[in-house]
């Protein structure tokens, strides 16, 4: 599986985005999906999932209520709604594939290159 992500840029808090990622290769619906983010100097971090149907989403504490994922299998493709930006929020986003809706970044098997968003006060 192939996962390109796009969407990100600067912003200012407050500010929504969207990224996706673009899967190519193997039957894309197959595969929980999932956002990370690495912030400099930080370590990467879980940010959502979703199943591969898209009845069961995941996310971390930092980004619910203000964040979404979601997926059109049909488009291969997933993403993730950003709403009320925060500088905090502010890192390099990473889509990922993998068999098992976890949090942990080693479960997910494959991983695109990222794409960088960041949030100015």
């Amino acid at each position: 599986v192939q996962l390109v992500e796009s969407g990100g840029g600067l912003v200012q808090a407050g500010a929504s985005l969207r990224l996706s990622c673009a899967a190519s290769g193997r039957t894309f619906s197959s595969y929980i999906m999932g956002w990370f983010r690495q912030a400099p100097g930080k370590e990467r971090e879980f940010v959502a999932a979703i199943t591969w149907s898209g009845e069961r989403t995941i996310y971390a504490d930092s980004v619910k209520g203000r964040f979404t994922i979601s997926r059109d299998n049909a488009k291969n493709t997933v993403y993730l709604q950003m709403n009320s930006l925060k500088p905090e929020d502010t890192a390099v986003y990473y889509c990922a594939a993998g068999l098992h809706i976890v949090v942990l970044s080693r479960a997910y098997d494959y991983w695109g290159q990222g794409t960088q968003v960041t949030v100015s006060s």
